[in-house]
């Protein structure tokens, strides 16, 4: 549960990230200059505006003309007219600089990240002195804290600034530094300009923002002045950090209708100010350890290894250090807990750590797979609360959704598209014009979005969620996709224009174009929600018209296709891809994270879908190999997922050059590269995948285990239903499970080649020849079960 470093970060991806949800810190730990890189996860450029394009609703069916015609590229050219404008920018608050007057060269040092707690540590010896410093971000008190110390009286002098890359102004007042800032009226993506509108200090539109910084010492001297915080001969020094926007809310003007970061930053730092260090230190570490220890893995991973520092071990041992993976998958939760907080927006490309004006793809929420791989662990994972950020985000898109479904699109419900920002942009992306369809026309946003309110009850069995939170917004989401789809000429239900996201296919006379009609990402999007909302109905017991319409629709979308390489096709005619090794596997949604195709309901569709995936190699970006890491796991081949474990642990040195290639860099972000977080969460996810599967009827054991991992134990997984599952195994066969059933339902279980028995409690248990054990439970009972060897 540590990250480990024998030198300073020399790069931002070298960097150790803190995070509270809302006020995230990337720790360099330097000797002579410590640098804090400070992010407020409100902070963006823009405020609320028109996205919605009136004109597409017009030039709607002469884009289905050309594609019932074959023109294709003509289609595709003509979609561009459909488009909106881009997103806003995700932006970087300031930077803590801390100068220290040291003499001489230090003889020791070390660089920690303590995931189990959330405390990121730096230990250094100059001429005998020992310095050490420990920094943090406060949930409980919503500050980041930093704690500066020496083993000698006095010995520690050093002067503190805040700085940032937008239009700010310093003060002072008593004790505290102030720097205040404005954002950018309008800042597009890096790809399409370098510019950026700001408006006055004194009068914007845009997010306001304030830092605010105060250090107290034991002994010595402070000094606080323009350029900073001085402070002279002291032995031990607090440094506090408060910070604020006015972002206040996604349908509010912040220049207008803003909420005084001056008056909120004041309260948190006054507020931390008034309690001790060690209460600050120990409810921080309280709240992580509390969600940090919910889960707990071993796969027999070997001591000595850990005396490596973690870039040597990834270069030394990558996947066959097992314990390296362990710290991998705990990383990836730990990253949810520091970014993803109930009350603050949902972790984003780059969870809340930017320290770019125009950072890669805006650092928005990008909604064809990569928001949506940020929450694949959430439940699974046992970090359910977690998810809450996502779950408000979609209600709020949703808002924004309905006014693009009637507008761009002449019909009821919501949509959303390719990209989002925090002013819940809903509209198709480009510039009017400026994009490409393959990624900017996508308008089945709203149908993936869907999935996740619906697995929240699935594993919480929050009946009152789903009914006043979840339902209504899958079956808004549904209400759209009833108008989008239309009848071919063959009576099937079809979507058009559609694409298979960011991936284009070869026409007939060698040409590429990527809008046709009923790609397989949009059938199987359509299926699962449909499904979704027809089980959510028969649960609430309502909505009978509703449901027998969808079930009705349901029966009539184009059927999935199997294409002349016995492949499942990725489009409902059996193009040639573009690229056959493309990142995307979007046609294998049935597979992971839906659940239409399994082995025991679609067998020739299953079949086919592996095709797919071992059509498109073992290499990709960062996220891409995630992807298929749960992929496999679904397919359950535990050998095969070891080889995307193999391919995400090797090390990406600097590297922000937008590349395929896949990896993390020292400090264990997931490389893309660059940099995107959902590599790592996508990782967790499947670590989790390989162990404890429960989409299907029953919850199965140990489905993807490697031969590598022939011993260990997971404790804390969950699973659909309300169940929370631990189990041992021994060379690849459980020896013990336990099941812990929050909610009395009944539970079915299955495990490979294994007859089992049930040691338990249970009541009405049956078990048929294949070894598959279903009995009722007790809520709040644990149930071990005992296999029979």
């Amino acid at each position: 549960m540590k990250l480990w470093y024998e030198g300073s970060a020399k790069a931002w991806t070298e960097a150790l990230p803190i995070g509270n949800g809302r006020l995230g810190a990337m720790v360099f730990g330097g000797v002579y200059q410590e640098r804090l890189q400070l992010n407020d996860d409100t902070l963006w450029s823009g405020s609320p505006k028109d996205w919605n394009n009136s004109k597409a609703k017009e030039v709607l069916p002469k884009v289905r003309k050309l594609i019932n015609e074959g023109k294709y590229e003509e289609a595709d050219l003509l979609c561009k007219e459909m488009l909106g404008p881009y997103t806003q920018n995700y932006l970087p608050l300031s930077d803590l600089n801390i100068t220290f007057q040291h003499d001489g060269l230090p003889t020791y040092y070390e660089r920690s990240l303590d995931i189990s707690r959330g405390i990121a540590h730096v230990e250094y010896e100059i001429d005998s002195v020992r310095f050490t410093r420990e920094v943090f971000s406060s949930y409980p008190d919503q500050v980041v804290v930093m704690k500066i110390g020496t083993s000698e009286k006095g010995k520690l002098s050093f002067s503190a600034t805040l700085k940032s890359l937008l239009p700010n102004e310093i003060s002072t007042q008593g004790n505290v530094f102030t720097l205040k800032g404005i954002c950018p009226e309008n800042s597009e993506p890096g790809y399409y300009t370098s510019e950026a509108r700001y408006g006055s200090l004194e009068e914007t539109n845009a997010i306001r923002f304030e830092s605010q910084l105060c250090v107290q010492a034991n002994d010595g001297t402070v000094h606080i002045d323009d350029n900073g915080i001085t402070v002279k001969e002291t032995t031990e020094a607090i440094l506090y950090f408060s910070a604020a926007t006015s972002f206040n809310g996604f349908d509010k003007s912040p220049g207008k209708e803003g909420r005084d970061p001056s008056k909120i930053s004041t309260a948190y730092l006054n507020g931390a100010l008034n309690k001790s260090y060690e209460e600050l230190f120990n409810s921080h570490v309280e709240d992580v350890q509390e969600l940090m220890s919910r889960v707990e893995l071993n796969l027999g991973s070997l001591d000595k290894k850990m005396d490596l520092p973690t870039e040597k071990r990834i270069i030394e041992y990558g996947a066959n250090d097992p314990g390296l993976v362990e710290l991998l998958f705990q990383y990836g939760r730990y990253l949810m807990v520091a970014s993803s907080r109930p009350g603050t927006q949902p972790a984003n490309l780059q969870g809340i750590w930017n320290d770019m004006l125009k950072p890669p793809w805006s650092s928005n929420w990008t909604l064809n797979i990569n928001a949506e791989m940020n929450y694949w662990p959430a439940e699974t994972c046992n970090l359910s609360e977690c998810h809450e950020p996502l779950l408000t985000f979609i209600e709020e898109l949703a808002e924004n959704g309905k006014k693009t479904a009637e507008i761009n699109y002449g019909t009821r419900g919501w949509t959303a598209h390719h990209n989002a920002d925090i002013w819940r942009q809903s509209a198709p992306v480009g510039a009017y014009g400026h994009g490409d369809p393959v990624w900017a026309f996508w308008p089945l946003g709203a149908a993936w979005l869907s999935q996740h309110p619906w697995q929240h009850y699935l594993f919480t069995q929050n009946i009152e969620f789903l009914k006043s939170k979840a339902y209504p917004v899958m079956k808004e989401a549904a209400l759209f996709c009833l108008d989008w789809l239309l009848e071919d000429e063959n009576g099937y239900l079809v979507t058009s224009p559609s694409t298979s996201p960011e991936h284009k296919f070869r026409t007939d006379d060698g040409q590429l174009a990527a809008v046709s009609a009923a790609s397989t990402m949009d059938l199987s999007l359509i299926w699962d929600l449909f499904t979704n909302c027809i089980s959510a109905a028969n649960i609430l017991e309502d909505d009978t018209s509703f449901r027998e319409e969808l079930e009705e629709a349901r029966a009539k979308l184009h059927p999935l296709q199997v294409g002349k390489y016995g492949q499942l096709q990725e489009w409902s005619k059996d193009f040639e891809d573009e690229d056959r090794y493309h990142r995307h596997v979007s046609h294998l949604y049935g597979v992971f994270p839906g659940n239409q195709l399994t082995e025991q309901n679609t067998p020739e569709l299953y079949t086919a879908a592996r095709k797919s995936l071992e059509l498109r190699g073992d290499e990709g970006t960062g996220w891409s190999l995630a992807w298929k890491m749960n992929l496999w796991a679904r397919f359950k081949d535990g050998d095969h997922v070891f080889v995307f474990v193999s391919n995400l642990l090797k090390l990406v040195k600097e590297d922000r050059v937008i590349r395929e290639g896949g990896g993390v860099y020292p400090n264990l972000f997931d490389a893309h590269p660059p940099f995107q977080i959902d590599g790592n969460f996508g990782f967790t996810a499947g670590v989790a995948e390989m162990l404890v599967q429960s989409h299907t009827d029953s919850i199965e054991l140990l489905p993807a285990l490697p031969s590598q991992w022939k011993t260990g134990f997971i404790r804390g997984l969950k699973a659909r239903g309300g169940f929370e599952i631990s189990l041992a195994w021994n060379n690849g066969i459980v020896t013990e499970a336990s099941i812990l059933s929050q909610f009395g339902n009944r539970c079915t279980l299955t495990m490979k080649n294994v007859v089992i028995q049930a040691d338990c409690k249970a009541i009405e248990t049956t078990q048929n020849e294949n070894g598959t054990i279903s009995f009722n439970t007790a809520s709040g009972q644990t149930y071990i079960i005992i296999p029979k060897q």
